[in-house]
C-alpha cells in the first residue's frame, strides 16, 4: 500500500475535520447558502494560487490537465459535492451540535464505499463491508434521540444527505484523478462557490462583513481546497472506497475540536459511537488484499516513476529524469501482490 497516500487521506481529513466546528462558529451569522458559496470561493482562489505559483506541488511533477472525457465526470462531481453537498451540511449545522455533526460525517465513508462497490464495481471485501456497517452503526448511535421527532431528524437526516452527496462526488471525482487534483479542486471551487453564493443572495440573504468572509474564505482554503486536493491525490493511489475510509477519521478530529473548544458535552452515546467508528476505521486501516491479477493494455497521461507497473520505452521527446508526466502505453501483465484498487488495479474479482 502507498503509504504517502495514507497520509494523504489522513491530513486530509483532519483540515476537513477541523472546519466542521469552524464552520459551526459562522453559520449562526451568516445564511447557510452564503456560508457554503463562501467556503467554496476560498477554495477555488486560494489552490488557483498554489497552483499558479507552485505548479508540481503535488507530485514532484508537472500534472496531466484535464481532458474532454473528464469534463462529464468532473460537472457531476462539483453538482453533487460542491454544490449540493455543502448546502445540505450548511442547512444541518444550523439544527445541530458540532460534535454530533462531525460524526455524523462518517455517514460519508459508508457511502463513497457503497456506491464504489454498488454502482462503480470498485472491490470491497468482507473486511471493508465489516468496517462500513460500523461506521453506519456508531452514526445511529449518535443521532438516535429516543423519541424522534421532526425538529430532531431535520439536522442529521440533511448532513446524512450531504454525506451522500459527497459520496457521489467521491466515486465520480476518482474517474478524473490522474489529471492536475489542484486543478480539479480550483475548477470545482470557482465554478461551485459562485454558483452556491447568488443562490444565497437570490433567497435574500447578504453578504456578512469583510472580515467574516475572510474567515470564511481561509477555512475554505484549508478544510476544503487543500483537504480536497490531498484527497484526490489519495484516490488515485487507494481507490474511492479505501480513501473514504481513511477520511472518515475526520469527524473524531472536528468533534474533538468541537468538545475542547466549542463546549459541547462528552456524553456516553458519544463515546459509545465514537468506539464504533474507531473499529470500522481499524479495519479498514489493516485490510490486506493480495492474489493474481491481470492488467489490460491502456494508455494514459499522469506523473509516475518506473516501477514494475511502469516498464514502457521513452521518445526523444519524453522528460528526464524521475517522477515525469507523458502519455505512456502500459503492456498486458500479470502478476501477484498486495495492492488496493488504485487506477493502475481495477480489474473484476470473481465471487
Amino acid at each position: 500500500m502507498n503509504k504517502a497516500a495514507v497520509l494523504y487521506a489522513l491530513a486530509s481529513a483532519a483540515l476537513f475535520g477541523a472546519s466542521t466546528p469552524a464552520a459551526k462558529l459562522l453559520i449562526g451569522s451568516v445564511h447557510p447558502a452564503v456560508l457554503a458559496g463562501l467556503l467554496y470561493c476560498g477554495a477555488g482562489i486560494g489552490i488557483a494560487l498554489l497552483r499558479r505559483l507552485f505548479p508540481t506541488i503535488a507530485s514532484g511533477a508537472p500534472e496531466a490537465a484535464l481532458t474532454r472525457t473528464d469534463l462529464p465526470w468532473l460537472a457531476g462531481a462539483i453538482a453533487a459535492g460542491g454544490v449540493l453537498g455543502p448546502l445540505l451540511l450548511m442547512a444541518g449545522l444550523a439544527h445541530t451540535g458540532a460534535a454530533t455533526a462531525s460524526l455524523l460525517l462518517a455517514l460519508e465513508g459508508a457511502a463513497t464505499a457503497l456506491m464504489a462497490w454498488f454502482i462503480f464495481h470498485e472491490h470491497v471485501d468482507r473486511r471493508i463491508a465489516a468496517g462500513m456497517m460500523c461506521l453506519v452503526a456508531g452514526a445511529i448511535v449518535l443521532a438516535w434521540t429516543g423519541t424522534p421527532t421532526l425538529d430532531s431528524l431535520i439536522g442529521p437526516l440533511a448532513i446524512a444527505g450531504a454525506c451522500l452527496a459527497w459520496g457521489l462526488d467521491n466515486n465520480l471525482t476518482r474517474k478524473v484523478s490522474l489529471a492536475d487534483p489542484l486543478q480539479i479542486v480550483q475548477l470545482k471551487g470557482l465554478i461551485a462557490g459562485p454558483f452556491t453564493l447568488l443562490l444565497g443572495l437570490l433567497a435574500g440573504a447578504s453578504i456578512p462583513a469583510l472580515g467574516t468572509v475572510a474567515v470564511a474564505g481561509i477555512v475554505g482554503f484549508l478544510g476544503y481546497g487543500v483537504s480536497l486536493a490531498l484527497f484526490v491525490i489519495a484516490l488515485r493511489h487507494l481507490g474511492a472506497a479505501r480513501t473514504g475510509a481513511y477520511f472518515s477519521t475526520a469527524p473524531f478530529i472536528g468533534s474533538s475540536a468541537a468538545v475542547a473548544f466549542l463546549g459541547d458535552p462528552l456524553t456516553i452515546q458519544f463515546a459509545l459511537a465514537g468506539l464504533l467508528m474507531g473499529v470500522g476505521v481499524w479495519l479498514h486501516l489493516t485490510e490486506l488484499h493480495v492474489h493474481v491479477h491481470d492488467h489490460e493494455a491502456v494508455a494514459h497521461n499522469h506523473p509516475h516513476v518506473h516501477d514494475d507497473h511502469h516498464q514502457h520505452v521513452h521518445g526523444p521527446d519524453d522528460p528526464p529524469g524521475e517522477p515525469h508526466t507523458h502519455a505512456h502505453q502500459h503492456r498486458p501483465m500479470r502478476h501477484s501482490h498486495a495492492h488496493v484498487p488504485d487506477m493502475h488495479h481495477t480489474h473484476r474479482h470473481g465471487t
